[in-house]
């Protein structure tokens, strides 16, 4: 099967793709800044470099995109019908980055989420968030 669109387009189309301050990590750092919670932002001293850090919790939270971290069961989340064995290899790759970024943070100490994009959709999103704060203010 070929792609709906020629090189040049394609290739535009992937640039314009963030790796961070997507809008759904934006949703949840306001959020958390409305709630009282300060936080630093993508700390390379960490490993596999959070999206928020809240040192005071010693927590950590990584807000996963759906399709490039393959959710499983997600509707978000579709192996492209082009260069399939590359997209499942590259979102394999991510998956085994999460996992191996989450232990390394445990043994240190921190505790870890995952946010899912799709939980910060708007039917879910106020749920999903103030199970956030919940969670933050009871640890």
């Amino acid at each position: 099967m070929t792609d709906v669109h020629d090189r040049a387009t394609r290739s535009y189309n992937m640039s314009r793709i963030r790796g961070t301050h997507t809008k759904p990590e934006l949703l949840v750092r306001s959020h958390l800044h409305r709630a009282g919670f300060r936080f630093t932002l993508h700390s390379r001293k960490l490993p596999g470099k959070p999206d928020i850090v809240l040192p005071k919790y010693k927590t950590v939270i990584f807000v996963q995109g759906c399709f490039w971290h393959g959710h499983t069961g997600c509707r978000y989340f579709v192996v492209p019908k082009t260069r399939t064995q590359w997209w499942v290899d590259k979102i394999s790759h991510n998956q085994s980055n999460d996992l191996k970024a989450a232990k390394q943070l445990r043994t240190l100490g921190w505790r870890v989420l995952f946010l899912w994009e799709c939980r910060l959709k708007p039917p879910k999103r106020m749920a999903t968030l103030q199970k956030l704060v919940t969670t933050l203010r009871n640890s």
